[in-house]
């Protein structure tokens, strides 16, 4: 099975102090372990390389690199998935919604992935399964 992944799970997997860390800590054991295929976009690794240097500092990106960039397969957005996703975004004229999100929706279809590894609650309004 393919599980997309999120920025979300990347940030409380390495956020000790995100409420969510635990719970990532065991999905990721248990995805890694079952050898499922952990899929993700060029933005998701920009944008949780961008985050995760900001909030706890480049050894933690390197380290991200390191031990769980090598389980992942990237989904590279092209311009047909980049378009889309800026319409969804402006469609959806919603502050919280990011180019991100609205990407990642557009590519978990193209790829008919329907389980995400997230805590953001937009994953599940867009009818995808999240887990944990």
């Amino acid at each position: 099975m393919s599980v997309f992944v999120d920025t979300s799970a990347f940030l409380a997997l390495v956020g000790p102090s995100d409420m969510n860390h635990a719970a990532a800590g065991v999905t990721w054991e248990t995805v890694t372990q079952r050898g499922e295929t952990l899929i993700v976009t060029n933005y998701i690794l920009l944008e949780t390389f961008a985050l995760v240097q900001r909030r706890f500092g480049l050894p933690i990106v390197r380290a991200l690199q390191q031990t769980v960039v090598p389980y992942l397969q990237t989904h590279w957005i092209d311009a047909s998935i980049h378009a889309a996703g800026v319409a969804a975004l402006l469609a959806a004229n919603r502050r919280q919604l990011s180019l991100v999100d609205c990407t990642s929706f557009q590519a978990m279809r193209q790829l008919g992935i329907d389980t995400v590894f997230a805590f953001d609650e937009h994953f599940a309004e867009q009818q995808f399964r999240c887990i944990p």
